[in-house]
């Protein structure tokens, strides 16, 4: 009896037994990471000691692979961002550079105007609506933008981005890939003119603006200047990107999502939401529509949810999602978190109460309609 096992300490997330001889030759033992020590009197023993070292263990265990994990999620989203940051950005800085966009003006001026930007600011819109968030940041941060310009810029991507691949996600999850479009093209329209009525925006580019879309700068000088500013944006991101993925790949790693949905329950109701939807509006709000999408998929193949909540839960995240990494992209651009943040979400509330006041007047101008009709 006297060679049992009394205690355990943790080594390096091992387990490791100490008899009592152990115990009596070292007086105390230390169990690490709980700054706890066992004495010699075997009756001051207690069995949940034993739960907490194993707990402990199981905790460093969870924080090394949140670590791990997400770190190799960083590297993987970093890579791919610049397999398009770079491409985009150069391409965009010849078509600037020949003049292409000066040609183009008479075409772009009035749908440009109408969002107070100058017609340049067509082509990082579109790359954004067809390619996505990384491709449109590629367009805009190479071209002579003022602040002001590039905030309602990123407010229109942060709406309207990867149109085509979310709109099919969003199809085969509630909404029709056509209508989720039109709802995203129509928040980022009135989102940005809403916006533009306090920022400082024209539709006019600046003095340097208009000599470095002439040509008249030397190709080499442009070229370097480009690869220069892309080597600092890069640096910016990269440091950007590992944070969040990291920080996501502990909050999958401790399950965190479930209470996270518990805790915005307050928050799904003033946003016009059921709380039944509440772990596919996070999936959106946290990891997007892109990478979130095989989970809002599968849970919409679930029936659990009526058409009309996921037809709100689709308006709401089409508006306003992946809350997380997409606008913080734009932070190295010199952008105001306000104005990454807030509109989108404001658009989000009001558009997802106002589709709810639609469906109501609907149902009761349906209950009159039958009770008009004869029995």
């Amino acid at each position: 009896m006297k060679n049992l096992p009394l205690t355990i300490a943790v080594n390096d997330n091992n387990l490791k037994f100490f008899t009592r001889a152990d115990f009596h030759q070292m007086g105390q033992c230390p169990i690490d990471g709980l700054g706890l020590f066992i004495n010699r009197d075997e009756s001051l023993y207690k069995p949940e000691w034993t739960e907490n070292i194993i707990l402990m263990s199981d905790f460093k265990e969870k924080f090394k692979t949140g670590i791990f994990s997400g770190a190799q999620k960083g590297i993987a989203g970093f890579i791919w961002m610049i397999e398009i940051l770079v491409p985009v950005s150069f391409l965009t800085v010849l078509i600037e550079w020949s003049g292409l966009l000066s040609h183009m003006e008479f075409l772009l001026q009035p749908l440009m105007g109408l969002l107070y930007l100058p017609p340049a600011a067509a082509l990082p819109i579109i790359v954004g609506m067809l390619t996505g968030i990384y491709g449109g940041i590629a367009a805009m941060a190479v071209l002579p933008f003022t602040v002001d310009q590039m905030t309602l810029i990123a407010i229109f991507i942060l709406i309207s981005h990867n149109l085509i691949q979310e709109g099919v996600i969003q199809g085969k999850s509630g909404l029709h890939p056509a209508k989720a479009t039109l709802f995203r093209l129509a928040a980022s329209v009135i989102t940005v003119v809403a916006a533009a009525q306090f920022l400082e925006s024209t539709s006019e580019m600046n003095a340097a603006g208009a000599a470095y879309g002439s040509g008249a700068e030397p190709l080499v000088a442009v070229l370097w200047a480009w690869l220069v500013e892309m080597l600092k944006l890069s640096l910016k991101i990269f440091a950007i990107i590992m944070g969040l993925m990291i920080l996501m790949g502990l909050m999958k790693s401790f399950n965190m999502i479930l209470y996270l949905v518990r805790l915005f329950n307050p928050v799904l109701k003033a946003l016009g939401l059921n709380g039944r939807v509440g772990i596919l509006w996070l999936t959106a709000v946290v990891f997007g529509i892109a990478y979130g999408g095989a989970v809002i998929v599968e849970e919409a193949k679930a029936g659990n949810l009526t058409p009309e909540e996921l037809k709100r839960l689709h308006l709401s995240i089409g508006i306003n999602h992946s809350m997380v990494e997409d606008p913080a992209l734009f932070l190295p651009l010199g952008l105001s978190a306000f104005w990454l943040w807030i509109p989108r979400l404001i658009t989000a509330v009001v558009a997802v109460h106002l589709l709810t006041l639609y469906a109501r007047f609907r149902e009761r101008q349906e209950q009159k309609h039958s009770e008009i009709q004869p029995s």
